[in-house]
C-alpha cells in the first residue's frame, strides 16, 4: 500500500481547510495525536500507517456544515478520502476513531445521524490512532485530557460500558506523559 507522506497530508489539509484558523486547529490536533501515538507501544502496528492515520483522522471536520452533528465528521472524512482515491485502509481512520467505537446499536439507541453500521477500530493501527486521539481535544480552547478525565466524561455521557472499554485500552497501552506536550502547546491539561 502507498502510504501518503507528511507533506502530502499537510497539503491536503491546506486544500480542504475552509479557513487558516480551521487548518491550524485541526492540523495541530492531528500532529499532536501523531506525537502521542508515537510514544505508545505499537503492538505490531505499522508506524508509518499509524502516523498517516493520526494526521488524517479528523480531515472530515473541514466538511462539517455549521448545523451538522459533530459525530458525522468521521464519515465525512472517510468519504472525502475515498473520493480522492485513498485506499479504504487509510480512509477508515476517519470513520473508525470516534469515542471508543460506535456500534450499530449505538447508532440506533442514540439516534446518531449515521448510516446504521459498526464504526469500530479493528486493526492495530486503527486502535492506536483511536486511543491516542482521546488525549487531546480541539475544544475552545484546545486541551489535553488525562485518562481519568476521559474515563469520567465517557462514563457520564455514553455509559459505564464505554468507560470500561477505554480503561481496557489504558491497561493495554498505558497513559502517555502529556505534561511536556501541554507545556509546549500551552494547552490546559485536565
Amino acid at each position: 500500500m502507498n502510504i501518503p507522506t507528511d507533506d502530502e497530508i499537510r497539503a491536503l489539509h491546506e486544500r480542504l481547510a475552509p479557513t487558516p484558523a480551521a487548518f491550524d486547529l485541526v492540523y495541530t490536533h492531528c500532529q499532536i495525536v501523531a506525537r502521542i501515538a508515537a510514544g505508545l507501544p505499537a503492538y505490531g502496528a505499522d508506524p508509518a500507517l499509524v502516523r498517516a492515520g493520526c494526521l488524517l483522522h479528523d480531515i472530515g471536520v473541514y466538511r462539517l456544515a455549521p448545523e451538522e452533528a459533530y459525530v458525522r465528521h468521521g464519515l465525512l472524512g472517510h468519504e472525502a478520502l475515498a473520493e480522492l482515491g485513498f485506499p479504504d485502509t487509510v480512509a477508515r481512520f476517519c470513520s473508525h476513531h470516534t469515542g471508543v467505537g460506535i456500534t450499530r446499536e449505538d447508532v440506533a439507541a442514540q439516534g446518531l445521524p449515521l448510516p446504521p453500521d459498526d464504526y469500530l477500530a479493528d486493526t492495530p493501527e486503527e486502535r492506536l490512532v483511536m486511543y491516542a486521539d482521546k488525549f487531546h481535544s480541539k475544544s475552545s480552547p484546545p486541551r489535553f485530557v488525562t485518562a481519568a478525565t476521559f474515563t469520567a466524561m465517557t462514563a457520564e455521557r455514553f455509559g459505564e460500558h464505554k468507560a470500561t472499554a477505554f480503561k481496557a485500552m489504558v491497561a493495554q497501552y498505558g497513559e502517555p506523559d502529556l505534561a511536556p506536550l501541554a507545556a509546549e502547546h500551552r494547552h490546559l491539561l485536565i
